[in-house]
């Protein structure tokens, strides 16, 4: 990447001040004459050689981020060719960041429930829109007026797309002070997710204290399934007994004991003299320590400790088509024959999805090599290269995703990506029989005996294309 300065020109955006940001992406108020208002340019830092999350987080991201509307998100304007620079300009939100504000914890009772309300009202609109945000955090809000704007969607999860991240990897992700315990052990698709975030970010304005701390190891994450925070009045007994028990059905480790949704938990911010009559009728007693002690010793599942999920995975609609190919040695004839199968198929599925997959092999002893003989990132020329083959399909953006998976096996990377993400269709290529493959089997052979869902293979034999179903 050249290097950025005030002045530099980026697709017709001018960089104006850079801002203040974290050590994943620069920020630089921007503009541009065909986008009228001040803009801000989000610019990824993707070394070669770095983790690939950020690369994946910055096409979450831009996934994501253009399918939002409403007055709690920033403006998507435009996003950058991974080819040549990548960025996401947006409109410019004027306010003061939640993580300022904070600073100043505790705040008063009347401005806790006043930030609570437009946060939870914002969370409600972007639910409504199938989004999760799964990172909800100080930095990531925006207070402007009476409103509340949610920033940053690299490790949001759409309902109706595809899971970039969750595929990736199994491990936690979020900022652990305000992870959600169901976050902790992998699930990435529930709302509830977000009201477990905002009652810790209440309690913090409430106290001036994050209610589990910041652990940096994934035990210690775990505890808060089964350890509660200091009860919110013990760590600031001026606070009323209305926001200590909103603030403790948010931080419920059942989901099923969370508010249903957003919108409730903003009306009981806006009636305080409703809450403590609503929780006193409830007849099912806490699971105190003691319990959940009982719990653990008793080896139940992590799973039955979280409840059950508030939302489906994925919810029906469009079917969605996984289109795996081989880039490993450029797009050859074989490649060439998957993406016209595909082509087939799409056509006879005009209201389907299709997510494009190919795998990076990496090495089960040694260095697995990240980037080329030039220092470019291994990755991003395969993210390239899979947009460049697709590109012939001629799809709209909201009907196509792009996924480079790490993996060791391409059969197990294609059957755990289809799994994860409910996939009804698989086309993929086989490639000539040779011994290495007749012993070891090939990843197509693999594939059709072990996915949940029907399978297409393609084969060249003579120049001749040939489909298995």
């Amino acid at each position: 990447m050249e290097r950025l300065q005030t002045g530099s020109v980026i697709d017709g955006f001018t960089l104006g001040e850079r801002l203040k940001a974290g050590g994943m992406a620069m920020l630089w108020h921007a503009s541009h004459p065909d986008h009228p208002g001040p803009l801000v340019l989000k610019i990824p830092v993707l070394d070669p050689g770095a983790d690939v999350s950020a690369i994946i987080g910055y096409e979450t991201e831009v996934l994501i981020h253009k399918r939002l509307s409403g007055p709690h998100v920033p403006r998507f304007v435009a996003a950058g060719d991974l080819a040549a620079i990548p960025y996401i300009a947006m409109g410019l939100v004027a306010g003061e960041s939640l993580a300022e504000r904070i600073r100043q914890a505790p705040l008063p009772v009347p401005d806790v429930q006043r930030i609570g309300i437009a946060i939870a009202v914002a969370l409600a609109d972007l639910h409504r829109q199938n989004v999760v945000h799964l990172d909800l955090k100080p930095e990531n809000v925006i207070l402007a007026g009476e409103r509340a704007v949610l920033l940053d969607f690299g490790l949001a999860r759409h309902a109706e797309l595809p899971d970039l991240l969750g595929e990736e990897s199994s491990e936690p992700m979020g900022t652990s002070a305000y992870i959600a315990p169901e976050q902790v052990l992998g699930e990435r698709s529930d709302p509830a997710s977000d009201l477990f975030a905002l009652g810790c970010l209440l309690y913090q304005m409430a106290t001036g204290e994050e209610p589990f701390g910041r652990p940096k190891t994934v035990p210690g994450m775990k505890r808060r399934l089964y350890h509660a925070p200091r009860p919110l009045r013990a760590a600031n007994p001026q606070a009323p007994t209305w926001l200590e028990e909103i603030v403790g059905r948010c931080l419920e480790v059942d989901r099923g004991r969370r508010y249903a949704d957003a919108t409730r938990l903003a009306f009981d911010l806006r009636h305080p003299e409703q809450v403590a009559l609503a929780r006193k009728r409830r007849s099912t007693p806490e699971r105190g320590l003691g319990r959940r002690l009982v719990d653990l010793f008793q080896k139940r599942e992590e799973a039955q400790v979280t409840g059950t999920p508030t939302v489906a995975r994925r919810k029906a609609g469009p079917s969605m088509v996984l289109t795996a190919v081989d880039l490993s040695e450029g797009a050859d004839a074989l490649a060439a024959a998957i993406l016209a199968e595909t082509g087939r198929l799409l056509a006879a599925r005009p209201d389907s999805s299709l997510a494009c997959l190919t795998v990076l092999r990496t090495e089960i002893i040694g260095e697995t090599r990240t980037v080329d003989a030039e220092g470019r990132s291994l990755y991003i020329g395969r993210l390239v290269a899979l947009k460049d083959w697709a590109r012939p399909l001629h799809l709209p953006e909201d009907r196509v995703s792009y996924h480079v998976i790490e993996a060791v096996s391409a059969a197990e990377a294609i059957l755990r990506y289809a799994e994860h993400n409910d996939i009804d269709h698989i086309v993929l290529g086989a490639r000539s029989s040779s011994t290495l493959r007749r012993h070891l089997g090939s990843v197509s052979t693999k594939v059709v005996a072990e996915a949940h869902c029907s399978v297409s293979v393609v084969r060249v034999k003579g120049g001749a294309e040939e489909r298995d179903r």
